[in-house]
């Protein structure tokens, strides 16, 4: 006889998630939203709330599946109706990125700083530009950091 490890029924598995958190009233609210539509979504070119959410259910965790008080809801935003309270949470929450993510917008900022460096400066004794790379080498030996959240 074969054991076989069963896995709940009722159970779903969210995919692709991209988790928005706002903290509020000392209590914490999560969605479980698709990772590429909510810039799209605050950008205003997805309208659609049902295209962002995964579920439409607002969380105090989403990893582990606990949805939020009905109580808890009504004292934080004054309303119970999850889907106006997603909509807040969507675009004022932040949202949580892993490590892979946060190091490749790292390495597109920095890119993206040496290539506006590299189009506006030149170098005073050969009159030629910058290369990238060069600029990129500097930017390493000047130990620059690279503010996530800021402009380039």
């Amino acid at each position: 006889m074969s054991r076989q490890i069963t896995q709940p029924v009722n159970q779903v598995r969210l995919t692709n998630v991209a988790v928005v958190r706002m903290n509020k009233h000392g209590k914490r609210f999560e969605i479980a939203c698709y990772r590429n539509k909510i810039i799209n979504y605050r950008q205003g070119t997805e309208t659609d709330l049902s295209e962002v959410l995964q579920t439409d259910r607002v969380f105090t965790n989403v990893s582990k599946g606990q949805f939020a008080n009905k109580s808890d809801l009504q004292k934080a935003f004054q309303t119970k109706d999850e889907e106006s309270i997603c909509k807040i949470i969507l675009l004022e929450g932040q949202v949580q990125i892993s490590d892979l993510e946060r190091e490749a917008q790292y390495e597109n900022m920095s890119r993206e700083i040496a290539t506006m460096i590299c189009t506006k400066c030149v170098n005073p004794t050969s009159c030629r530009p910058y290369t990238q790379l060069q600029i990129r080498n500097a930017m390493k030996d000047a130990e620059f950091v690279v503010h996530p959240t800021k402009n380039v």
